[in-house]
């Protein structure tokens, strides 16, 4: 029996975390931790001009919007080490550089990087448009300087959503709507992450996967690789699954070809991370996912609804849960909602995993 099944039918019999005698791993693995993850980590707040229009037309959008969070560089110096991307295709550039209410509200000007070819980052085309690096590619550089001046960090995992959602015009402007996705805007995604970073500096499927058959085999019979050999490194991973997932596949049948990790549950061969949004619903899934070694990214909040309510439920459910990544919107105290803020227990880039390793070597996590 290895260590990962012999702890998880123990933990199974018990009803609690525990660690099987004779630990044969001497050092920490990307399982046995848990980090802080911004959710839409690039996410601006709209002008109270815009939100008051949107109120009015779409009131129940309003209140699920009204956050902000800091560049990703005060991001990681605050100690995130995980962030969600959302991704809207614009091979020619200017797509979404001219929001309908910019003019006719006298907004604050777009700026100009969205006349970039390349992907955008932001939230929903027209309404909800302000980030703190509206290009994929900006967003990777300024991850990437901050990495080259932390070389010893704890690797980086950023979650892609690639948008393509058609939303309602109840004004009749003309919004602009996005590209479907195709095979062709994975391929293209790929070679944005290879724009920016060297092949050096990704912790790719091959490397995780190994010498197993499947990479699922690997992770259920080795787990991530260990902490230490992935500092100063980048991990990518897709927030989709049925058929953006599928696209995906299908320009690499051969999962050690691939640049990003899916998000899949075994039995599916690929499976190596999942998105499980809910960890108290969820809970004893993640448990049960986490203990077989997988990689898990779970939220602390959504909607802004437990920041209204003060709420702390979820989030702690999330930290409980064992889900390596805890995202969240609030990794800094909004002064409209003082009593909910999400930090890592015990503080720092990353603490021991509650339900794979609570008596892990901390101190081996430090960067």
């Amino acid at each position: 029996m290895t260590r990962r099944s012999c702890l998880f039918a123990l933990t199974l019999a018990l009803g609690v975390g525990a660690a099987c005698s004779g630990r044969d791993a001497p050092t920490t693995r990307l399982g046995d931790i848990q980090v802080l993850a911004g959710h839409n980590a690039y996410h601006l707040e709209g002008e109270a001009a815009l939100l008051a229009v949107i109120t009015a037309n779409v009131p129940a959008l309003t209140p699920t919007i009204e956050y902000s969070h800091p560049t990703l560089t005060n991001s990681l110096n605050a100690g995130l080490r995980s962030f969600e991307l959302d991704v809207f295709e614009d091979p020619d550039g200017g797509r979404y550089a001219t929001p309908k209410a910019q003019p006719i509200l006298g907004l604050a000007p777009i700026d100009p990087a969205m006349l970039d070819a390349g992907f955008k980052v932001f939230h929903v085309q027209e309404v909800d448009y302000r980030s703190t690096c509206v290009t994929f590619v900006l967003c990777l550089e300024q991850l990437e300087t901050w990495s080259d001046a932390h070389p010893d960090h704890l690797p980086i995992i950023i979650q892609i959503e690639t948008k393509d959602d058609v939303i309602p015009d109840p004004l009749r402007l003309g919004f602009v709507q996005p590209i479907p996705a195709t095979t062709a805007t994975y391929i293209a995604l790929e070679a944005e992450i290879l724009s920016v970073l060297d092949k050096d500096q990704l912790v790719t499927v091959a490397e995780v996967q190994g010498e197993g058959d499947t990479l699922r085999s690997t992770i259920e019979t080795v787990g991530w690789p260990t902490v230490d050999s992935l500092r100063g490194r980048f991990i990518f991973t897709l927030d989709h699954t049925a058929a953006k997932r599928d696209l995906y596949r299908a320009i690499h049948p051969d999962t050690r070809d691939r640049l990003i990790f899916v998000s899949a549950e075994p039995p599916d061969a690929d499976a190596a991370f999942i998105v499980l949004n809910d960890p108290i619903a969820d809970a004893a899934r993640i448990r049960e996912l986490v203990m077989l070694g997988y990689l898990v990214r779970t939220r602390s909040d959504a909607d802004t609804v437990e920041a209204r309510r003060g709420d702390t439920t979820r989030r702690d459910a999330a930290f409980a849960s064992g889900a390596q990544i805890v995202s969240t919107d609030y990794e800094t105290v909004d002064p409209r909602f003082p009593d909910y803020v999400v930090t890592l227990p015990g503080g720092g880039a990353a603490r021991c995993n509650p339900v794979t390793a609570p008596d892990c070597d901390a101190a081996a996590l430090q960067e």
